[in-house]
């Protein structure tokens, strides 16, 4: 069976990226990563990214004139490596139209909150701070909005007493590494059925 061939962004320490790759070598999740972009030049996930053999891009905006300059050569190192679908897994820059455009529907994200509620950064620490009672997780589309794409899957979870932004980040995070690659899973299966489906017409 072939496998889809995607790329996963982060800017941090790549958790989500791990929980990929360990699914990937398990065996449940038909994919391979075929590159890792991130614009953070000392993050943790680089070192992690080499540790696993996948192919890197690592980037700092500062050193191009624009947004649509950096994002070009990423269009391009995506198409050299016949990268189908990009997962943002905590990568924490707003995709302009230069990467939107070619990959219109294939990009995913994941964000720490229940949205649209606490859209943008440290959702979780938003959330302690509104003394909320549920928080959770959302997978969804990306458009040209922070964390306003359709939204794919959520998954809720009550917020403790006496809950710290640690605590509740970590229960968050544990979610994540669950649902983020059995949805990458879901959508592969769901764009191989319509390619078939398309190609027998």
């Amino acid at each position: 069976m072939r496998k889809t061939k995607i790329a996963v962004f982060a800017s941090g320490t790549g958790s989500n990226y791990e929980a990929i790759m360990d699914q990937i070598n398990a065996g449940q999740l038909a994919c391979e990563v075929a590159l890792l972009v991130c614009d953070q030049p000392n993050a943790k996930v680089i070192g992690k990214a080499e540790e696993l053999g996948t192919p890197l891009f690592v980037f700092d905006p500062k050193q191009y004139e624009s947004k649509a300059t950096f994002e070009n050569e990423i269009v391009q190192r995506l198409q050299e490596q016949g990268v189908e679908l990009i997962i943002l897994a905590g990568y924490m820059r707003l995709i302009g139209p230069t990467l939107l455009a070619p990959y219109e529907s294939k990009i995913i994200n994941i964000h720490p909150s229940l949205l649209p509620a606490f859209p943008g950064k440290d959702a979780v620490g938003q959330a302690i701070e509104a003394g909320v009672r549920v928080a959770g997780v959302t997978i969804h589309f990306v458009d040209e909005g922070m964390d306003t794409g359709q939204i794919i899957d959520q998954q809720a979870l009550y917020v403790e007493k006496g809950e710290t932004r640690d605590s509740l980040q970590k229960r968050i995070q544990a979610i994540e590494h669950r649902l983020f690659p059995q949805t990458i899973q879901k959508l592969i299966e769901e764009q191989a059925e319509t390619g078939e489906r398309g190609a027998s017409i």
